[in-house]
């Protein structure tokens, strides 16, 4: 992303490849070609959570679309601060939203999807993600200690781990049309094996 010429890129002990120079990693690399060459468009209204700090400053400085960068809890560089369960903007104002690992820390999912849906333009796109597991979704509310989530969830203040049907279903009950891709993995650019990414439609 950052444009520097590299042998390789490094290997973090989970085996994604980190990028030394800029710190990105394949699923921002990966949401960055996606925005770049699919779903953002010039005058765009674009609303991203939790943006990382590359896509941040690449999109702020994008004169040709109204970007939204919003962080609930002052962790991520950001414009607004929005709760994802009570969005405070108008219904249908945003052609596109990414909504990447966030939902998994949402006690309250189907009432932030469906607030996704509302302020989601007819025809507008949503680009969510999350870690996913295979088989069944896993959620236990009454696991609410930091070290149980870290040993039942993967980390301390997720609250669930989705199957991507168990998120696909929830998704549509909120009236979103559905597709779920799986990228495969390019060394090139430093892209993950199987990633996965639900296109939601209005």
């Amino acid at each position: 992303m950052c444009k520097t010429k590299l042998k390789k890129f490094v290997r973090l002990d989970n085996g994604q490849l980190i990028c030394p120079v800029c710190g990105s990693l394949p699923r921002t690399r990966r949401l960055n070609m996606l925005l770049e060459y699919e779903f953002l468009k010039p005058h765009f209204s674009f609303l991203d959570f939790s943006p990382s700090r590359m896509l941040y400053k690449k999109w702020k400085r994008r004169k040709d679309i109204s970007y939204y960068p919003t962080d609930f809890e002052n962790e991520f560089l950001s414009d607004y601060h929005y709760d994802i369960t009570k969005i405070d903007a108008e219904d249908e104002k945003f052609d596109l939203i990414v909504c990447y690992h966030i939902l998994e820390h949402i006690t309250e999912d189907q009432k932030a999807m469906s607030e996704l849906y509302r302020v989601l333009k007819k025809g507008g796109t949503a680009l969510i993600q999350t870690p996913f597991k295979e088989g069944e979704m896993y959620e236990d509310y009454s696991i609410t200690t930091d070290e149980d989530r870290l040993k039942h969830f993967g980390q301390d203040d997720h609250v669930r781990i989705y199957s991507v049907k168990g998120l696909e279903s929830r998704l549509k009950n909120e009236g979103f049309q559905v597709s779920a891709r799986t990228f495969s993995e390019d060394l090139y650019h430093g892209y993950s094996q199987n990633e996965k990414v639900l296109i939601c439609m209005k």
